[in-house]
């Protein structure tokens, strides 16, 4: 079985696990209301996706409650 020779340092570790961090969420400004809304996503609030009307506005509110 292997067994590593020498303890890892610190240093060493951290430098293995530079890549594990977690990165922050991107959020793009709607171009018909202003809202946030997730890239290449539907906007939750008017239902505009592209320059045009995906999902009427009566059917998101209506899901909203939910």
């Amino acid at each position: 079985m292997a067994v590593p020779k020498r303890k890892t340092s610190p240093s060493r570790r951290g430098m293995r696990r530079s890549h594990h961090a977690l990165r922050s969420e991107a959020y793009a400004e709607c171009a018909n209301c202003g809202e946030l809304k997730r890239p290449h996503h539907v906007c939750s609030h008017c239902g505009h996706y592209d320059g045009r009307e995906v999902v009427a506005e009566k059917a998101l509110k209506v899901s909203v409650r939910i």
